[in-house]
């Protein structure tokens, strides 16, 4: 801070001075002001992310936590099993959610149609993770963390289901949809159609690799983040 000019009323000082013999403002408070003003426009956005993520629902029936607590534990469980299973053998291991995602993978190949054929193959794998990550952002805004969580678990396993589909590329051998194999077919292996095109196709196996560690990543961090959220929940829980 300058001495020689009053920085509220732009006095000119004949001398270095603690405060204003104009205004009489105490230059050292008015620099505590200006720092506390700096700190509060700077860590709102930050705390408000943070709050947002780590939000708990006070107060919350103990029936109702050990419900979220049985269905987490569930999903611990299957998805340890999915993360330890090879890509290889993952189609088999997840058929239940592999249907249900194959219906948002059917979806996004009709939005993206539009945009060409490049994009309109990658919509089905993008469809598949867009629908997981709008549920997430719906469980935020509603200040539902716990939702959110599973949301992120759903996310993951996203990226898993994806990684045999990459994988099988250049093989060729997963069962499609119609019944019929990526070799079978000309150009109906969505994967193997994208990387032909982006001239990627011999990393099919590394990016593979890369959407299981990526998805590996994501659960085990919904199953911490539901995990924290349960246990500070008990805490604050509802004794009535």
């Amino acid at each position: 801070m300058r001495l020689d000019i009053c920085p509220k009323c732009t006095h000119i000082l004949s001398a270095p001075a603690t405060s204003c013999p104009r205004c009489g403002v105490i230059f050292a408070k008015l620099a505590q002001a200006d720092l506390h003003k700096k700190r509060t426009v700077t860590q709102p956005e930050n705390d408000g992310v943070r709050q947002q993520l780590c939000h708990i629902k006070t107060g919350e029936n103990s029936l109702v936590i050990g419900i979220k607590a049985l269905f987490l534990l569930l999903l611990i469980l299957y998805g340890f099993k999915l993360m330890l299973t090879s890509i290889q053998n993952f189609p088999d291991s997840g058929w239940w959610l592999h249907a249900v995602n194959l219906v948002f993978h059917e979806a996004g190949h009709l939005f993206f149609s539009p945009f060409g054929r490049f994009l309109q193959v990658l919509g089905g794998s993008l469809g598949q993770l867009i629908i997981p990550t709008m549920v997430i952002g719906v469980f935020l805004w509603q200040r539902d963390t716990f939702g959110a969580a599973v949301g992120t678990w759903w996310l993951g396993e996203s990226f898993l289901d994806i990684a045999p589909y990459i994988n099988d590329a250049r093989a060729g051998q997963l069962i499609l949809l119609g019944g019929v194999t990526g070799s079978e077919v000309e150009d109906y292996h969505d994967w193997e159609v994208l990387l032909s095109r982006l001239g990627m196709l011999q990393y099919d196996q590394t990016l593979a690799r890369l959407s299981f560690g990526i998805g590996s990543l994501l659960m085990l961090v919904a199953m911490l983040w539901g995990s924290w959220l349960l246990w500070k929940g008990w805490q604050t829980r509802s004794r009535g």
